[in-house]
């Protein structure tokens, strides 16, 4: 199971919410790419990025910081956040970045995740945001009647490179993600599923990686707060 160390970004700055709101953010690093370079320094894999700015506004907004991440890091990356064209998926894919990763317009527009699917293989990803099981889109200020795992299951067949789903009501309140609801859909679809939101503790991840079916976690204010020692948890999921 791979562990994604996540790097929000609000205003330039690598911040943390509580449950999604922008008014509850706490800044970890005023140099994001500083942060990111610390990661891969413990010995990442994979850094997972999220333009929080861009994710209310519908377009990218912290670009330069994750260009610069990009440019000083030599693991793979994802970003989610304010991406809803084709134009914008080239953009970011020309720049280096490993996987774009589709949230709203999965909801609102499905047919551009199957276009980009099908032109970029192995580099779309869709981001089911869910509250109560429900599916929450544009920075998870909107919400929907869609149910998350019949979302999962309608890109069954449009080749996405992963789905990852995170509960809302989990996410930065390090109580531990939700690992049912996480399995479940893991267990409903055959597209590998990322576990987001919760990840607090190394129980926590070995617990995922337990479960057979969930291919990876993202974890950010654990790592942060020092509660996930990232180089013990890379060690242990490895083992």
């Amino acid at each position: 199971m791979i562990l994604y160390p996540a790097i929000d970004l609000k205003d330039g700055q690598a911040v943390r919410l509580v449950h999604g709101d922008m008014d509850k953010a706490t800044v970890f690093n005023d140099d994001p790419a500083a942060q990111a370079r610390a990661f891969v320094e413990a010995g990442c894999e994979w850094l997972h990025l999220v333009d929080l700015n861009g994710a209310f506004a519908g377009e990218p907004v912290n670009a330069a910081p994750v260009a610069a991440i990009l440019k000083s890091c030599d693991v793979p990356a994802q970003l989610g956040g304010g991406i809803r064209d084709m134009a914008t998926i080239e953009m970011w894919l020309s720049k280096g970045l490993q996987r774009v990763i589709l949230g709203t317009v999965a909801v609102e527009n499905p047919a551009l995740v199957r276009e980009a699917a099908k032109a970029f293989p192995g580099h779309v990803a869709v981001g089911i945001d869910a509250r109560n099981g429900k599916v929450a889109t544009k920075g998870w200020a909107t919400e929907t009647d869609v149910d998350a795992t019949d979302l999962a299951k309608s890109f069954e067949d449009a080749g996405v490179a992963a789905i990852i789903y995170t509960d809302i009501n989990r996410d930065g309140a390090m109580g531990g993600p939700n690992i049912p609801a996480t399995q479940a859909l893991a267990e409903a679809v055959d597209i590998p599923v990322i576990a987001s939101g919760g990840v607090s503790s190394l129980d926590d991840l070995t617990a995922l990686k337990a479960t057979g079916v969930i291919s990876g976690a993202i974890s950010g204010r654990a790592l942060y707060d020092g509660a996930i020692d990232l180089a013990s948890a890379l060690a242990a999921l490895k083992g």
